[in-house]
């Protein structure tokens, strides 16, 4: 039998942690905030949980993962793997496995869909020279963990590089269906964007990329008259005022044509 500590029993780690029970595992967890319910046994105290555990799912914010080593340590035998879980930058990664080198074996692990409703089957990303230890552990359980080669830090890159795909694209959608509701047009719009994602293929990445370069003059231009609609409609305009500002600069890069300069 496999032990496992969960350390942080919010939304994710609590469905984690409930699935790794489910399946067989023995599963302790701890949160200074959420008790344990249901299947899952409690800890006092983030040591108590790791002690005598075979891995530690860390599964908090990224501003309290150097906490919850801090806390966990004193109950961790050398060589534990410490699995941090949580939405961070690379450099931050890496100051968790400078801060546990010298007791636990720290695993870079990216959560790359949300965990609910899939728990324990979100699909993960891990790296780190203990990440094939991590994905062993936890795929008899039924984890879906793909190990990346690179250091500390890899497996958080991937996810954030997605991320500014992902929630900048969701942050255009609610910006520009905000400005059509004010415009009373928000049913035509959300048809709209509902038809172009339908739409896409494997060949809409390089038409972005190259119509943004090709046009990017134009497109300022565009942005620029698209952001005054959004204030005169009371809207705030962040994305579309940071997409002026990008095509700005795209246009500033583009050599000039031949024969000017």
């Amino acid at each position: 039998m496999t032990t496992v500590a969960v350390l942080g029993l919010g939304e994710a780690g609590s469905l984690i942690a409930t699935d790794l029970v489910r399946a067989g595992a023995e599963v302790r967890g701890y949160d200074p905030r959420v008790p344990a319910v249901g299947e899952l046994a409690g800890s006092p105290d983030a040591a108590t949980a790791c002690r005598g555990a075979d891995l530690v799912l860390s599964v908090n914010s990224a501003a309290d993962a150097l906490d919850a080593l801090e806390q966990g340590l004193p109950g961790c035998s050398p060589g534990t793997v410490w699995a941090d879980l949580n939405t961070a930058a690379p450099s931050e990664k890496l100051a968790v496995d400078r801060a546990g080198r010298d007791r636990v074996r720290v695993v870079d692990v990216a959560l790359m869909a949300p965990v609910p409703p899939h728990g324990l089957r979100t699909p993960m990303t891990a790296c780190g020279a203990a990440a094939p230890e991590f994905a062993a552990a936890l795929r008899p359980f039924g984890a879906s963990v793909e190990v990346l080669d690179g250091p500390i830090g890899a497996a958080a890159t991937h996810k954030l590089l997605r991320s500014v795909f992902y929630k900048g694209l969701a942050a255009a959608v609610v910006e520009a269906l905000a400005a059509a509701r004010a415009a009373g047009l928000a049913d035509w719009l959300h048809g709209n964007i509902a038809d172009a994602l339908i739409d896409m293929d494997a060949s809409t990445v390089d038409r972005l990329v190259e119509g943004s370069r090709r046009h990017a003059v134009r497109r300022e231009h565009e942005m620029r008259a698209a952001a005054q609609l959004l204030t005169d409609l009371g809207v705030p305009a962040r994305v579309s005022l940071a997409s002026r500002d990008w095509l700005r600069d795209l246009a500033a890069a583009q050599p000039p044509p031949d024969g000017v300069g």
